[in-house]
């Protein structure tokens, strides 16, 4: 069977750099990847690449920063006073900082440390870079058929977009009733 959207996938995968580095791999951790196709949950390139796969396949891919974490965004960079935070707190440029700001949890790397400030960089640690993965798809589970079989067009939109979701379909509250109907028809 062929992995389509909807679909959960158990993945095993080893991500590299454009010089060879490894910058995360699941088989050292003893963890399958696992996450619905088409539910947002994973970088879009990933994503698409496990669809039509096979259980057993291996696929080696290379995605282009936008079909990973996007081109580095210049508008990332904060300029961050250095009393905020601890007072032995030591700035190492190019170290990595996690910290909690108004949007929650934050990774940022230093940037460039001032006598009065430290400019952050808020961009995703592997933004603006080529990733090349090596993807091996252990196991495959279609929706249940009690959820399929429950959709029917004559359906108000919100119960639609309900069964939508959690077959891991790519719609939202912006979609029409027909869009809705059409992913789940797909």
């Amino acid at each position: 069977m062929q992995v389509k959207n909807g679909n959960t996938v158990s993945v095993h995968y080893k991500g590299t750099l454009n010089d060879g580095t490894v910058f995360d791999e699941s088989r050292p951790r003893g963890d399958t990847l696992n996450f619905t196709i088409g539910s947002g949950k994973m970088i879009r390139g990933f994503n698409d690449a496990v669809v039509g796969m096979a259980t057993g396949e291996t696929k080696n891919v290379t995605l282009s920063p936008e079909q990973a974490y996007g081109s580095h965004n210049p508008e990332a960079l904060q300029l961050v006073p250095k009393q905020a935070f601890g007072e032995d707190f030591v700035f190492e440029l190019g170290g990595m900082i996690q910290g909690n700001g108004p949007q929650g949890t934050f990774l940022a790397k230093v940037q460039e440390v001032q006598e009065e400030n430290v400019i952050l960089d808020m961009n995703h640690p592997l933004a603006g870079q080529a990733l090349s993965f090596e993807i091996e798809l252990v196991s495959v589970e279609t929706p249940t058929t009690t959820t399929e079989a429950t959709w029917n067009p004559t359906m108000k939109k919100v119960e639609l977009l309900g069964i939508a979701k959690a077959l891991g379909l790519p719609v939202n509250t912006k979609s029409t009733k027909a869009q809705i109907i059409n992913a789940l028809g797909a």
